[in-house]
Parts: structure tokens; C-alpha cells; sequence
């Protein structure tokens, strides 16, 4: 049986809008996130001609209490640790930062919230993985400048990224810059602070936000390199295994052309620091040209010279491409829906499970790249149910979870360099696609319910007794039958 490597990462992740509260805490701004409805219309809301980022009194805003981590971040990095967590992905708010995001000075409140954080992490030798951006840009930065389309956020994220690299790159030593920041794609709002009103509409636009943060990230890796030669710096995007429908030609480039505009465009330009050959066929889809963005020669030095060094994503599940109208069944997914796939089966929330595709997606990757790859996001969410003695048995998770480990373990098999895993929401948390608490990942329950109902109480699931032997066999026992919970 192939082994994880010795010093593989494994651990969990998580993101300061989904679960730290505390939004008008100690000098913290308001971020984007803060003024996105919940529920299950959040993402027709927001996608409205008519949004303008105004809070409604006729809407609920979980994220504002989110599961109180900001409070229990102790208590939950303990509960990590039990578990034996290698590692620990989270974010940092840029709004606890800097509450405008066009700030000269930072926040101390706020650098001595995440100073803390990391020092509880180091307590229990747990690395802190650090994304810089996770879907909560400084809502004055959307509102007074239009978002990641306007060329100023470059140098206010690169005095962001500097602050906080400075201060915390000697204790930390892997950073990410954007999460999923393919996800654009078709969701600009979340990623980059762009609504209709502000030109998310417009494709063009959303191309030049994304070379902005491609500039962006470049000097984070700059800043990195520069204070702490140990520190890496990652990229992360959306990962969704695509296949062609059938054999059909049609059909089979229509795939090889979604995997080069929703799959690798955004990885082509960070990993290996130069556009695509195939850019200007994107471009042309939807109606502008390369010459019609603004890239300057010095911005494309730059990309050349810090392009990241190791690949992170999310994986949650695959798609199938079909432009010949053969299937008309649709199925929900990860920021994208698509066409069903007959072999294959759904979660509660209509996302197709497929391990294989993780397997097929980290070779596919691997072979495009040749870096270190990181899966920092996977996992099921599904509705609990807390029995009579207050047991919470997932085994559903555990099934989800133990059959993408098993893929992970194939494709180091094929000789794919695996970095880590950190399966998502390791505690309950706000769903991003939804709004809901409902929609659960964690290994750790929190009491709390959709309408913002309940204890905070944090209690063990079955699958936390899981991930715990994972851990400590260094994937080797993957069994459920004889936990000890």
C-alpha cells in the first residue's frame, strides 16, 4: 500500500466570513461578505441588476456572528489539536486589518487578534496556513472604487499583504493569496467585489480584475520571499474534474475549451507567469482582445518573475461538458452547476461525488504544472442529526471523506507530489453558497441552527474520532467499524 509522504499536512480549513463573528469588534470594517443576505437566494440576490451592497432589514446576515470563533478560537484550535492536526488553514479579514482597505496604517487590534490565533497554533505544533483574501474584500474598496477591475486595490492589497507578511512571516510559513479566484468565472461579487451596477456583467471587466489580482498575488510572493526565505506562497483556485459527455468531437472540445477557461486560465498565469497561448481565443469569446486590457510590460515581468510555487485548490466534485442538448438532466454544484452524470451520485445540495475525479484531477494538474500540489479544501455537507445522548454519527461523511483520502493515496501512487490535505469546514461554519448553518462539514458540531438559534456548544461527531485515527496512522487506517466514539 502506498504511504503519505512523512511529513504530509494533513489538517483542516476554514475562512474568517464563515465562522469568526465578531464583525464590528475591535475596529474591524465591514467586508463584502458583511452585506450578503443568507439563506438559499443569497446568490440570485446578490446576481440582482438591482443589488447596490445596501443591507436590508428584510434579510438575516449569519456571517455577522458566523460560529464566534473570534471568542472560542482557543477552544477550537484545542479540539483541532485533539484531533492531531498537522496543520491549519484559515483566513485573515482584511477589514480587521484595515477597515477601509486603502488605509496607510493597520489596525493593531486586529494584527494582535491573528498574532494570537497563530501562537495557539504553534502551541500545538499545528503550521498555520494563511490565505490573505477569502471572499471578504473591504467593502469601502467596492463601493468607492468598483472592486478588483480598478488598478488602485493593486497597491492597497500589496500594502496588506506586506503589513501582515512582515508580521507574522518569521511564525508562518505557507501563504495563499486568492481564494478560489477562478471563481469569478460566475460569481465576481464574492471574489471580486464586482455587482452588476459596478460592471460584473461585463467580461471584460472581470478579466482585467483578474490580471489585477494576478499582479497582487506576484507581490505577495515578492513580500514573502523577501522576509522569510522558508515562506511558500500558493495560488488557489476551483478544481472540478470536467469530462467530455461522450466521444463525440463536439462535445469532447467543448470540454478541452471550459478546462482552459474555467480550470487552468487563472493557474497558467500564477504558476507559470505568463498568459496562455490559447488567451486570445478566450477573449475573443466573449467580444474584446488582449490589446483592449491594461497590462503594462512591467506588470508581466513581474508575474514572470514571482509566479507562486506550489498549486492549492478545492475539489468537491466533477462535471460533464454537453453541447449537443443529449442530456437535459442539470445537477448543482460548487459555484457551477452542469449536466448530471448517469455513474455517479449526489449530495443533499445536488453536488455529484467523485473521488476518481480527484485522482484523474491531481495527475491532470500535476502533469500541466510539475509543482507541489495542496488540496486545501474537500469535503460533504450534509444535515446532522444530534441523537438523544447527544451523538452525532456521520458515517456519510465519513464514507465521503475516506474515499477522496483513498484517491489522494492513488495519485501519489502515480507519482504526484501531494502537500497536504484539509478537508473544509473542519467546524461547522456559515455556508458560503447558501447562507445556512444547516449545511454542515465539520468533524466538530456547533449548536446553532439557520436563524441564528442556539448554544455555540461545540460537541464531537463521529467523524471527528475518524480524522483523528487518519491522522495518527498517517493515512494507513482508514476504517470506521471499530472507532472508539
Amino acid at each position: 500500500m502506498t504511504e503519505f509522504p512523512k511529513d504530509f499536512l494533513w489538517g483542516g480549513a476554514t475562512a474568517a466570513n464563515q465562522l469568526e463573528g465578531a464583525y464590528d469588534v475591535d475596529g474591524r470594517g465591514l467586508s463584502i461578505d458583511d452585506v450578503i443576505p443568507g439563506g438559499k437566494d443569497r446568490m440570485k440576490i446578490v446576481q440582482s441588476p438591482d443589488f447596490d451592497w445596501t443591507p436590508n432589514a428584510k434579510y438575516t446576515y449569519p456571517n455577522h456572528e458566523g460560529i464566534d470563533f473570534y471568542h472560542h478560537y482557543q477552544e477550537d484550535i484545542g479540539l483541532f489539536a485533539e484531533m492531531g492536526f498537522k496543520t491549519y488553514r484559515f483566513s485573515i479579514a482584511w477589514s480587521r486589518i484595515f477597515p477601509q482597505g486603502d488605509e496607510t496604517q493597520p489596525n493593531e487590534k486586529g494584527l494582535a487578534f491573528y498574532d494570537a490565533v497563530i501562537d495557539e497554533c504553534l502551541k500545538y505544533d499545528i503550521e498555520p496556513v494563511i490565505t490573505l483574501s477569502h471572499y471578504e474584500l473591504p467593502l469601502h474598496l467596492a463601493e468607492a472604487y468598483g472592486g478588483w477591475k480598478n488598478k488602485d486595490l493593486i497597491g492597497f492589497f500589496k500594502h496588506y499583504a506586506e503589513t501582515v507578511i512582515d508580521r507574522f512571516g518569521d511564525k508562518v510559513k505557507y501563504w495563499l493569496t486568492f481564494n478560489e479566484i477562478n471563481s469569478a468565472a460566475g460569481f465576481p461579487f464574492m471574489s471580486q467585489g464586482m455587482i452588476s451596477k459596478t460592471g460584473a456583467d461585463d467580461k471584460k471587466n472581470v478579466f482585467q480584475a483578474w490580471h489585477n489580482q494576478f499582479v497582487a498575488s506576484a507581490y505577495a510572493v515578492q513580500a514573502a520571499h523577501a522576509k522569510n526565505p522558508a515562506c511558500q506562497v500558493g495560488n488557489m483556485i476551483i478544481f472540478a474534474t470536467n469530462y467530455a459527455f461522450d466521444s463525440d468531437p463536439k462535445n469532447q472540445l467543448a470540454a478541452l475549451k471550459f478546462n482552459q477557461g474555467f480550470n487552468f486560465y487563472c493557474a497558467d498565469v500564477q504558476v507559470r507567469g505568463e498568459y496562455p497561448a490559447y488567451s486570445e481565443s478566450l477573449y475573443e469569446m466573449y467580444g474584446f482582445t488582449g490589446a483592449d486590457l491594461d497590462r503594462t510590460p512591467e506588470e508581466l515581468a513581474l508575474l514572470k518573475q514571482y509566479h507562486v510555487d506550489f498549486l492549492s485548490f478545492s475539489y468537491y466534485m466533477s462535471g460533464v461538458t454537453d453541447v449537443t442538448g443529449k442530456v437535459d438532466e442539470k445537477t448543482q454544484g460548487n459555484m457551477l452547476g452542469g449536466v448530471k452524470n448517469p455513474f455517479l451520485k449526489e449530495s443533499e445540495w445536488g453536488w455529484q461525488i467523485d473521488p476518481t475525479g480527484l485522482r484523474i484531477g491531481l495527475n491532470q494538474l500535476h502533469d500541466r504544472y510539475q509543482v507541489p500540489l495542496f488540496i486545501v479544501e474537500n469535503g460533504l455537507g450534509a444535515k446532522d442529526t444530534v441523537e438523544a445522548d447527544g451523538k452525532i454519527y456521520d458515517d456519510y461523511r465519513i464514507d465521503y471523506l475516506r474515499s477522496h483520502v483513498e484517491a489522494i493515496r492513488g495519485a501519489i501512487a502515480d507519482g504526484v507530489p501531494v502537500m497536504g490535505y484539509t478537508p473544509w469546514g473542519c467546524i461547522d461554519l456559515v455556508s458560503a453558497s447558501t447562507g445556512e448553518m444547516s449545511k454542515r462539514y465539520g468533524f466538530i458540531y456547533v449548536d446553532l441552527d439557520d436563524e441564528g438559534h442556539g448554544t455555540l456548544a461545540r460537541s464531537k461527531k463521529k467523524s471527528f474520532a475518524w480524522y483523528k485515527q487518519v491522522i495518527a496512522t498517517n493515512g494507513e487506517d482508514l476504517t470506521a467499524d471499530h472507532l472508539d466514539y
